[in-house]
């Protein structure tokens, strides 16, 4: 058994997803959510900014005990995993949300089209390609930038005409024509999941980061014997910047009221 908290950051609302996967799949354990909320979207931003950031976050949460810290972001998971299993490995096992979807996709996949859709810097990376490759597996994987999707997601704007209007134009786009699956690489996209499946009714599996992410943790700590027995698991929020939308956010994901504590990253 292992009663320390599991970690989880992000640079906004997406992450989200990931936490309330793992609550899910995981009702004993408790939590420290970080969102970085002074510096979203990450995926617009540079490599370096993007590990100068993770380095930080990941400070923040093995100070308060994580035995688990997971990137819950694409971009971050792209730029920074390595970097923060060097720096951190010894302290705590990092996931990221990458790995098992790579490995979902392998075992389920293999000689098929599949598509991606994720941030400019997830895309640019090629991390899921280079990954998918290496297990050589002859899985046809195309990559689509999507980048008005995290904006839209953060104000507010999905399940309406609107973004009805931009998830059809950007699925139409040539790519991402006769493909078996359909990797949703960003955390935030999960909300959107349900409109994508409409798209596609039900001809493309779509596959969902955050709960592929949740079963990989489970099976991490019953195999390390880390599982929580708490009766009473405690949910700890944490952000870089306040806004009024992330709070109702939490609410949202959570079914509660939640306190969200101001905790800038640099002073």
């Amino acid at each position: 058994m292992n009663e320390r908290p599991i970690g989880i950051f992000d640079s906004g609302i997406g992450g989200l997803t990931v936490a309330q996967a793992i609550r899910r799949r995981l009702p004993s354990e408790s939590m420290i959510y970080f969102g970085d909320t002074a510096h979203l979207p990450y995926g617009d931003k540079s490599e370096a900014a993007v590990q100068a950031y993770s380095i930080k976050i990941t400070d923040v949460l093995l100070n308060k005990g994580c035995k688990v810290i997971v990137i819950a972001c694409n971009s971050a998971s792209s730029a920074a995993y390595e970097l923060l299993k060097a720096y951190a490995g010894k302290r705590a096992k990092i996931i990221n949300v990458i790995d098992p979807m790579v490995e979902v996709v392998s075992g389920r996949y293999r000689k098929n089209k599949i598509g991606l859709i994720g941030t400019k810097r997830t895309v640019s990376s090629g991390v899921y390609l280079k990954k998918i490759k290496d297990l050589n597996n002859n899985i046809d994987l195309k990559s689509l930038a999507t980048p008005l999707l995290v904006p839209m997601i953060e104000e507010g704007f999905f399940n309406q005409k609107i973004s009805h209007d931009i998830i059809e134009n950007y699925l139409t786009q040539k790519d991402l024509q006769s493909i078996k699956a359909l990797i949703l690489g960003c955390t935030h996209y999960p909300l959107i999941k349900e409109e994508i499946s409409a798209f596609y009714k039900e001809d493309v599996e779509v596959l969902d980061s955050s709960e592929v992410t949740a079963n990989y943790v489970y099976e991490y700590l019953v195999s390390h014997n880390w599982l929580s027995s708490a009766n009473e698991p405690t949910d700890e929020f944490l952000v870089s910047d306040y806004t009024d939308s992330f709070e109702a956010s939490t609410k949202l994901f959570f079914e509660h009221q939640v306190h969200l504590e101001h905790y800038p990253l640099w002073e």
